[in-house]
């Protein structure tokens, strides 16, 4: 679908309606707006990332490269994302993009590659502890509201499977980010004091009803 904006401002959603791809027209506190609304915030969370990661360069060495570009990636099939969302059923255009297999599959792999320089978890963690780090958290915590968003949308209208899989691994793979950034920048991780002071036993319970509700 070709692209071209000549005017920014339209005046045609001044009485609380707007157009979704293929022109039907809905309220704008729809679920669906709700839902490709929060992606788009998400978008905008992952550009304050990219925005400040140039300054980590020397820091992150030679893995600076593949994670700028693996968050230029991301951002792209952001905007896919939200695309498809504006899309309901029966507005199909030829070309249209729709998340697929292949994207979740790409970003368990690049989580399985952080996670190989990690620790594993002696307590929760809290956003915080360095720049990227935070912003990653907001973004992970946004993303786990896209997802709420789109499922409630799903509910109603049919939802692409593999969109709702790849926001879930999206919010995983944020998580990820941010302890494998604190790692490699020799940054700190604030941790929950008190599951640092829980019985071994409690905490490992802990760390599965955390587990669970993450799912």
């Amino acid at each position: 679908m070709a692209i071209r904006l000549t005017r920014i401002y339209t005046r045609s959603g001044d009485k609380g309606l707007t157009g979704l791809v293929g022109g039907e027209r809905v309220p704008k506190e729809s679920e669906r707006l709700e839902a490709y609304g929060t992606i788009d915030e998400l978008n905008s969370i992952v550009g304050i990332v990219r925005t400040y990661l140039p300054e980590y360069r020397e820091r992150l060495g030679g893995d600076f490269d593949w994670y700028a570009e693996m968050l230029r990636r991301i951002q792209n099939e952001l905007f896919d994302v939200g695309s498809e969302l504006a899309t309901p059923a029966g507005a199909e255009y030829p070309g249209m993009h729709r998340m697929g297999e292949g994207e979740v599959e790409a970003l368990e792999h690049e989580m399985d590659r952080m996670q190989e320089a990690l620790e594993p978890l002696k307590s929760f963690t809290l956003p915080g502890g360095g720049v990227l780090n935070a912003f990653l958290h907001q973004a992970r915590t946004v993303c786990r509201r896209a997802e709420r968003v789109a499922w409630r949308l799903s509910r109603d209208t049919p939802i692409n499977e593999n969109l709702l899989k790849y926001i879930n691994r999206l919010s995983d793979h944020l998580f990820v980010q941010s302890r494998w950034v604190a790692k490699r920048l020799g940054e700190p991780e604030f941790l929950w004091d008190r599951g640092l002071r829980l019985d071994p036993r409690e905490a490992r319970a802990a760390r599965r009803k955390n587990a669970e509700r993450r799912d």
